[in-house]
């Protein structure tokens, strides 16, 4: 059975929502509801569904936010473990779900609709409305395949997209890097880094000509860098898609990466393997 988490702030909508998802899709089972972003991405990771109606706009963080972190929690259990503890009835491992956003601002859904990552319901929802983002829905969910999930690039570009539209006096994107060389602070040009890779503690800057490190995870460096620019490959890696030389695979069927003015090779994870589809 197919099983979903709804999140809005207004609980006369996430009701309305309910009866009219129940009109277009009386198996769906609504597993829980959310009226905030934290609820959102505790019920999520506690009931794995396999869609979020995520409404876009809610109280302390928005629902971009919400999906990023929720599309987070699906990379952490695939780069963890390939084996990770399946959910309750279920006996495979959980891949991620697919996100419908709830608005009432068309001219963010309409560009995430048109990237095909995600879809949207309008505000109030409406049956007829509704059932053509059920069918999208069941179309995308029939053509994964048990070891894929949604795709979790192309969610994170659309996201930050989305983000920097919703509120566009935020910072301005990452431009140097302040990063310990050695015994020495060097101010290292963004553009000229190669890729980042971190560990418990520290994040390796890794540019042609030198190795740093800074005391900043990648998830704080996801928020701030551009997103073309930077693709990240894997929870732990971001790489400068303009230095990207090639792709191959390993004898375990792994995607690694070759970059430019280096040596080593950078694993791609399984929840980003659609960055490279036909490698």
């Amino acid at each position: 059975m197919t099983t979903a988490v709804i999140a809005d702030d207004e609980r006369l909508l996430r009701e309305q929502l309910r009866a009219r998802l129940g009109e277009v899709w009386p198996e769906l089972e609504i597993v829980a509801e959310a009226k905030n972003r934290a609820e959102a991405v505790a019920l999520t990771e506690q009931h794995r569904p396999d869609l979020v109606f995520l409404d876009i706009r809610m109280p302390g963080m928005t629902g971009i936010e919400a999906a990023r972190a929720i599309g987070q929690l699906a990379v952490d259990d695939d780069d963890a473990d390939d084996a990770a503890a399946p959910a309750a009835g279920s006996t495979k491992p959980w891949r991620g779900c697919e996100i419908v956003f709830i608005t009432a601002y068309d001219q963010y859904a309409i560009e995430a609709f048109e990237q095909g990552v995600v879809d949207y319901v309008l505000k109030p929802a409406e049956r007829e409305r509704l059932q053509v983002t059920v069918d999208r829905v069941k179309r995308r969910l029939a053509g994964r395949s048990s070891d894929d999930g949604p795709d979790a690039a192309g969610m994170q570009q659309l996201l930050q997209k989305l983000a920097t539209k919703m509120n566009p006096g935020a910072a301005p994107k990452l431009k140097w890097i302040q990063a310990t060389v050695g015994t020495s602070i060097q101010m290292i040009p963004v553009e000229d880094v190669l890729f980042f890779i971190s560990d418990e503690k520290y994040t390796r800057v890794q540019t042609a000509s030198l190795e740093a490190l800074i005391r900043k995870p990648i998830k704080e460096i996801v928020e701030e860098i551009d997103a073309e620019l930077f693709w990240q490959i894997h929870r732990s890696t971001l790489v400068n898609a303009r230095m990207i030389a090639g792709v191959s695979r390993d004898l375990r069927g792994r995607q690694l990466v070759a970059v430019r003015g280096h040596n080593e090779k950078l694993e791609v994870s399984r929840s980003y393997a659609g960055l490279f589809k036909g490698m």
